[in-house]
């Protein structure tokens, strides 16, 4: 069942026909990410700037993470704004955890199976509704790895650009997938060979990227299966970027150039619009506050208790929303934390733990009570940017660093899975901002690390090096900057164009 039935909106709204002729003028951007905090947030924001430049938005969940939203923000919470609304489709998964995110293997197998129909089916539906008020769907504004979507297009003769979520040096690290497997280094010849050092290997013929290893490209080329649904979903999403009117990236130009200019042979319409939460803090418009897309109730405690600590003094631990680990590395970054005698605030997902509830020991939270705040889901936004928090410790999902770029907060990374790894390398080598954790994390690195970072010699080397990435990134989204330029571009000469 759809989020909204347009029949019902037309009479709640009492739309008049003088309305109706303004709102049917209106373009109509049809907004749909992959299912996964992750590429919701970065969707959310993009759809809610383009609604601030005159869009129409239509803002597509699946019902699995429509029905999360409502569990946290309660049943009005998708109630929208009369030109932005939301609608949900099915995703065709079995029943899982309500709260979690679902299996992603599953969800990049069949999504593209079972959602091409219903989201076509949605299309028609919207343009047939166009005598309530809501105008015709006028672009498509897909995530990168949803590119069934380029075929309804195709049917309805619309245009359609995609966003990928990922930092460009991680979509040029996947763009690589198909020359490493035609070159044979993977699959790999046995899983040894993910700790015996063959991982170290270097390789140089990737355009746009240096000193890389295989180490550094996504994780999911870690596999001895040449069917492997993730290594195989990578190649043929890649290959669909030329299908495209245009690239969208959350990065900015000077970020990321080399690697954009090497993206650009395979897609020429490439429009760098981030960090977009900061092009978000240009926008004054209260009515777009009233709407979230944050799976997890945020819970707003934790800047009160923020405003109590001097400046820089707090270590923020955050591993995003997909991230698992045992529960032994759960109490190694535990004791690592309290063994540091830093102040932490650690955000711990009930879900973190693999088939299990996430739970410190006792002992920690006796140890830490004085300086530690755990919570389950926070703004991470409004942490990193908190002048109490001196570094991050991370899994290196794209939003979390371009968030800390963004803020000037250098991070540990501990990357888990997908891009990762790549944005690990590039923290830690090219922008100079981070330093790796070892994957079998033990305690005494993880003092050794958060001691550093918030102390040490190379943490102050680290936090300039954040600070003139921050400095960069503001100066890209201010009203004259490249990628503000670049957003009003993407509409006039993309979804606006005839």
């Amino acid at each position: 069942m759809y989020a909204h039935s347009w029949q019902t909106e037309f009479i709640e709204q009492n739309i008049n026909m003088g309305s109706m002729i303004e709102a049917n003028n209106k373009p109509h951007a049809l907004c749909i990410p992959y299912p996964a905090q992750g590429h919701i947030t970065p969707m959310f924001k993009l759809a809610k700037l383009l609604h601030h430049k005159g869009f129409h938005i239509s803002f597509v969940n699946t019902e699995f993470n429509h029905n999360r939203l409502i569990r946290s923000w309660g049943p009005d919470a998708l109630d929208g704004l009369p030109d932005f609304r939301f609608y949900s489709i099915p995703d065709g998964l079995p029943p899982s955890d309500p709260d979690a995110t679902q299996d992603i293997p599953a969800l990049c197998k069949y999504t593209p199976i079972n959602c091409l129909a219903p989201f076509s089916s949605l299309i028609s539906k919207l343009n047939d509704s166009a005598v309530s008020g809501v105008p015709p769907v006028t672009c498509i504004v897909s995530d990168g790895v949803m590119s069934f979507t380029l075929e309804a297009a195709e049917h309805f003769g619309l245009p359609e650009i995609l966003l990928w979520t990922t930092s460009a040096c991680g979509l040029l690290a996947y763009m690589q997938y198909h020359e490493l497997v035609e070159r044979g280094y993977t699959p790999l010849q046995d899983m040894s060979d993910v700790s015996n050092g063959y991982l170290d290997t270097k390789i140089d013929w990737a355009l746009g990227m240096k000193d890389m290893k295989l180490k550094d490209f996504p994780s999911f080329i870690r596999t001895t299966d040449p069917n492997d649904i993730m290594l195989n979903f990578l190649m043929t999403e890649t290959s669909a970027l030329p299908k495209a009117r245009a690239l969208i990236l959350n990065t900015y130009d000077t970020l990321e150039q080399d690697v954009l200019d090497a993206i650009s042979a395979t897609q020429s319409r490439i429009y760098t619009v981030g960090p977009l939460h900061l092009l978000m803090n240009q926008i004054q418009d209260s009515t777009l506050l009233s709407i979230s897309s944050s799976l997890w109730k945020e819970e707003v405690s934790c800047i009160d208790w923020l405003d109590k600590k001097e400046p820089n003094s707090v270590v923020y631990v955050n591993f995003g929303s997909i991230t698992t680990m045992t529960a032994k590395q759960l109490t190694e970054f535990a004791w690592g934390l309290a063994n540091s005698k830093k102040h932490f605030l650690w955000m711990v997902r009930p879900d973190i733990i693999a088939g299990d509830t996430a739970m410190v020991p006792s002992e920690f939270l006796v140890e830490t009570r004085e300086r530690g705040l755990l919570s389950s889901w926070c703004s991470q936004e409004q942490v990193l940017k908190h002048p109490a928090i001196g570094g991050f410790l991370t899994h290196n999902g794209w939003n979390s660093t371009i968030e800390s770029i963004a803020s000037g907060v250098p991070v540990i990374c501990w990357p888990f899975f997908a891009e990762q790894q790549t944005n690990c390398k590039y923290s830690c080598v090219e922008w100079g901002i981070g330093m790796e954790i070892n994957n079998n994390v033990k305690r005494d690195d993880v003092e050794e690390l958060v001691r550093e970072l918030m102390d040490g010699e190379k943490g102050k080397k680290l936090k300039k090096n954040a600070l003139e990435w921050q400095r960069k990134a503001e100066a890209a989204t201010c009203p004259s900057g490249s990628s503000s330029i670049n957003l009003d571009k993407l509409v006039d000469e993309v979804l606006l164009a005839e």
